[in-house]
C-alpha cells in the first residue's frame, strides 16, 4: 500500500484529505503540533477505514522542525508517496500591529518548513522516479493582502515556488500541484478571532476537488467558480476589494 504525509491533517482541509486518501486505499501518515488531536485523529481515520494510520507530533513553525520530522518518518522505515504540505497559519491586521513572533512563526511554517519538506522528499521521489506533491497555497497568492501581508506574501511564495519545482521534477517522474482554496469553512477564521464568511465551501468539496486535480496532474488546483473567475481580474481592482472587506471586520 501506499502512504501520504499531510501536515496540519487533524483539521480542516487537511483532515478532510486524510479522509479521502483514506478511502482511496492510502496509509495516512498525519504530522501536527497537537498530542491530544493527533490521538482523535487516528483513533477516528482507523474506525471508518481499513488503513494504517501513524501520527508525529511536531512543530513545524519552528525552525529544524521539518528535517526532525523527516527523519522520524525515515527511522520507521515509512516510503512516503505522497506528500502533502498542508500546515499553515494566517495573522488578520494592520502589519505594524502583528506582533513579530507571530509573523515570524507564520514564515517558518508556510514557507521554511514546506521548502525543507519538499527537498527532503525530493530527493527520495527522485531516486524512485515517482511520486506527488500537493502544496496548499491560497487565493491570496494572486494578489497582495492589505491587513493579511504576511500570510498572502507566504502564498504567493509557495505558488511561485511551487510552479518552479514542478517544471524541474517532471523530467524525473514526479508530480507537485498547487491548490488555491478560497474561503473554506475551517478553524482558520477563528482561530484570527472572526468569523468564517458566508458561502465558505466546505473542507469536503475542497478535499475532493484537490484530490482529482492532483490525480490528473494539474499545474494549479482552484476550487470554486468564484474563485476561478475572482483570479482573472485586474490585480488593483483585488488589492482594493481585499482591504476593503479587511477594513470592515
Amino acid at each position: 500500500m501506499k502512504y501520504v504525509l499531510i501536515t496540519g491533517g487533524t483539521s480542516g482541509i487537511g483532515y478532510a484529505l486524510a479522509e479521502k486518501f483514506a478511502k482511496e486505499g492510502y496509509n495516512i501518515v498525519i504530522a501536527a503540533s497537537n498530542k491530544e488531536r493527533l490521538k482523535e485523529t487516528k483513533e477516528k481515520l482507523q474506525k471508518k477505514y481499513a488503513v494504517s494510520v501513524y501520527v508525529y507530533q511536531q512543530d513545524l513553525a519552528k525552525l529544524g522542525g521539518a528535517k526532525e520530522l523527516y527523519h522520524n518518518i525515515k527511522r520507521d522505515n515509512i516510503e512516503i508517496d505522497i506528500l502533502v504540505n498542508n500546515a499553515g497559519y494566517g495573522q488578520i491586521g494592520a502589519t505594524e500591529e502583528v506582533d513579530f513572533q507571530k509573523d515570524q512563526g507564520l514564515m517558518i511554517l508556510n514557507m521554511i518548513s514546506l521548502t525543507e519538506l519538499c527537498k527532503l522528499f525530493l530527493q527520495d521521489m527522485y531516486r524512485r522516479k515517482r511520486g506527488k506533491i500537493l502544496n496548499v497555497a491560497s487565493t491570496g497568492a494572486f494578489q497582495p493582502g492589505p491587513y493579511t501581508a504576511t500570510y498572502y506574501a507566504s502564498k504567493s511564495y509557495v505558488l511561485s515556488y511551487s510552479r518552479a519545482i514542478r517544471q524541474e521534477a517532471k523530467r524525473k517522474g514526479v508530480q507537485v500541484c498547487t491548490l488555491c482554496p478560497g474561503t473554506t469553512d475551517t478553524e482558520f477564521f477563528h482561530k484570527t478571532g472572526r468569523e468564517t464568511p458566508r458561502g465558505a465551501m466546505s473542507p469536503e468539496k475542497t478535499a475532493e476537488y484537490a484530490y482529482r486535480k492532483l490525480m490528473k496532474n494539474k499545474e494549479v488546483a482552484v476550487p470554486g467558480i468564484l474563485n476561478q473567475f475572482f483570479r482573472i481580474f485586474p490585480v488593483k481592482i483585488k488589492i482594493f476589494c481585499v482591504e476593503l472587506i479587511k477594513k470592515k471586520k
